[in-house]
């Protein structure tokens, strides 16, 4: 079993809190992806996790020993790095066992697993090849391969598709989704990528500051962001947020002067709420808009038009603020034209303005 548990890990350089106190259980083959902008210590985790960082608190477990201390050989870990790492002096079957030759394993176990990990890679014809004869996305399989090869219950990814182009990692985005879900092994999966983090892992931690914000399948995380940054960061375009404030009935809020009514759960979870503390968080496909008014619709103005193929995207003003809205790509909207906007209540996200946080 290679469940992984985190239990207040700290890393501190100088006067930065790089990860902060970070509790986290990963359990046995979960892909695990790890999410947040530049900085905000997730590949410090991994490499805490991996033992290439000494943590200044907290305990690293994997399966049932605590490894907090131990050498990165002794982890029972496999490690792909952002840089291909690969050797140039190398042939790629070589590179591709080099694990294996370092663990003094036979000749005749190195070149089966070397030949395994080759095929589920599709690279068994590139073995006697040297890594300046290949392609950036043939050296990426070639350094995915060698990790595999080991055949390490642990797997830590860092960001291994960032350097390729975007068709590219396109490509191997599906190969690598593919090819883990093949193998028996824990996955932690470092990346600045939305798009890589939705579509990959069996849940997001999203890291902001050296912390967790949180921690939830890709579904969840999108649509139910636990504060304003995760809805930001996340989402192309990234959620709406539009403030809103208590109007006299209660069974309403006042967006953009428009009293916007409330079914009764919602006013009671938004009961107590002062001032123009509140945003309403809305992503720009659960927004309809119409050329002509309706009950419960916001009136707006258009800004731009970005025809898309699949849809338009439109930018339209709401009275001080500015949001996305995607319409239908068959509609037509021009600049300056007065519309009105539906929202999907049901994928409406309340939060606290002051505190950044959604109300439960």
């Amino acid at each position: 079993m290679a469940e992984i548990r985190l239990e207040q890990v700290r890393k501190v350089f100088g006067d930065l809190v790089a990860v902060g106190d970070v509790s986290l259980t990963i359990p046995d083959r979960e892909f695990m992806v790890l999410l947040g902008p530049s900085g905000c210590g997730k590949s410090t985790l991994l490499r805490s996790i991996a033992g290439l960082e000494q943590v200044d608190g907290g305990r690293i477990f994997i399966g049932d020993r605590d490894v907090t201390n131990l050498p990165p050989r002794r982890r029972g870990i496999s490690m792909v790095f952002q840089s291909y790492a690969v050797f140039p002096h190398m042939t790629v079957f070589d590179n591709i066992g080099f694990g294996l030759t370092m663990q003094r394993r036979p000749e005749e176990e190195i070149r089966k697993r070397v030949q395994a990990a080759a095929e589920l890679l599709h690279i068994e014809d590139l073995l006697k090849r040297y890594p300046a004869q290949l392609s950036g996305g043939q050296r990426q399989r070639v350094a995915v391969a060698r990790a595999i090869a080991i055949e390490s219950q642990v797997l830590l990814m860092d960001e291994p598709l960032s350097n390729l182009d975007a068709l590219l990692r396109l490509e191997m985005r599906a190969e690598l989704k593919r090819l883990l879900n093949e193998l028996n092994t824990t996955v932690i999966y470092v990346t600045h990528d939305q798009v890589e983090a939705l579509s990959m892992g069996d849940r997001i931690a999203v890291m902001r500051h050296g912390k967790i914000l949180q921690c939830d399948p890709p579904i969840a995380v999108y649509n139910n962001p636990a504060a304003h940054f995760i809805g930001s960061f996340i989402g192309n375009p990234p959620m709406n947020f539009l403030t809103a404030r208590p109007a006299g009935d209660k069974a309403a809020v006042l967006v953009s002067n428009t009293a916007f009514p409330l079914d009764t759960q919602t006013a009671g979870r938004l009961q107590g709420m002062n001032g123009a503390g509140l945003w309403l968080g809305i992503r720009a496909e659960n927004i309809e808009a119409m050329t002509g008014p309706a009950e419960g619709a916001l009136p707006a103005r258009v800004l731009v038009v970005e025809p898309l193929g699949s849809h338009n995207l439109l930018t339209v003003q709401v009275g001080d603020e500015q949001l996305k809205v995607n319409a239908h790509a068959d509609t037509t909207f021009e600049a300056g034209q007065e519309i009105w906007l539906r929202l999907s209540r049901e994928k409406i996200r309340w939060l606290d303005k002051n505190t950044g946080l959604a109300l439960v």
